[in-house]
């Protein structure tokens, strides 16, 4: 019984606290300590491709690093490039992915390529970042009104729009997004040396336009990146080519408007005066 007793006396006086409202704790927004900004991103670069796929960089006051490729490519500093120069060139890059050397890029020598060596091929470039006194040389991708360009009898809406490149091709002489991937003919995953000598000539091929077998870096086209960078202090975005003065063309009346202006010439009056 006086077990009892004492429990009911229990249960009463846990009753009031029992019956009070649960409240949530008060989220905030904003509290706590501010988060550190991220760490500055390293400065812009100048990036160039070349055909085999290997990434040079320069500062931006500096050349664009086409120039460096085509030095080191160059054996014998001759101011051409033929297509042995070209080709040892570019297995001498093969060579350097080969890290196994076993004559063959394989998918996980691909990954580092991608991840190590040319992470700038992973994706569209961004030129945001810019440093102070080089905003007029570095411009951001074009818009797309730009690349649809002024309205024509022909066009109205402005010329088609052109697709922008990709990956390495935005920085390449050739619009080849994945150089490394780009020579394996046979499509199974993998690179052979002698699939990376054949991609070599082709591409010489694509560059040598005339057939000489030789090339001056003076007649190499510009990358896209290399224009944007030039913007309109390097001159004229599309690399170089100016539209030709309009033509003056002559303008031949018929004979009878020739008639109709001659007749609607007023005539001074001879009126003598009296």
């Amino acid at each position: 019984m006086i077990v009892r007793a004492a429990c009911l006396l229990l249960a009463l006086a846990a009753a009031p606290a029992m019956a009070q409202p649960y409240d949530p704790p008060i989220s905030i927004p904003g509290g706590g300590p501010p988060e550190a900004p991220p760490p500055p991103g390293p400065p812009p670069q100048q990036v160039f491709v070349s055909p085999a796929g290997e990434p040079f960089r320069a500062e931006m006051d500096q050349p664009y690093p086409v120039a460096a490729w085509f030095s080191r490519a160059d054996a014998d500093h001759d101011g051409v490039l033929t297509q042995a120069e070209f080709t040892a060139d570019a297995l001498a890059f093969f060579d350097t992915l080969d890290t196994d050397k076993d004559r063959v890029v394989d998918g996980f020598e691909n990954a580092d390529y991608e991840r190590d060596i040319a992470p700038e091929i992973t994706g569209i470039a961004s030129n945001r970042e810019r440093p102070e006194g080089m905003a007029e040389r570095l411009a951001l991708p074009p818009s797309r009104a730009e690349m649809m360009g002024p309205p024509s009898f022909l066009h109205p809406r402005g010329r088609p729009m052109t697709a922008p490149r990709q990956g390495a091709a935005q920085f390449a002489l050739i619009n080849e997004p994945h150089p490394v991937r780009g020579a394996d003919a046979d499509l199974d995953q993998r690179v052979s040396r002698a699939e990376a000598e054949a991609a070599a000539h082709r591409r010489f091929a694509l560059l040598d336009k005339d057939g000489d077998d030789r090339l001056a870096l003076v007649d190499l086209p510009a990358t896209p990146a290399q224009r944007r960078a030039a913007g309109p202090r390097g001159g004229p975005p599309d690399g170089g080519r100016r539209k030709k003065p309009p033509r003056e063309v002559e303008m031949r009346l018929q004979p009878a408007a020739a008639n109709a202006i001659e007749y609607a010439t007023p005539v001074e009056s001879s009126r003598e005066t009296p």
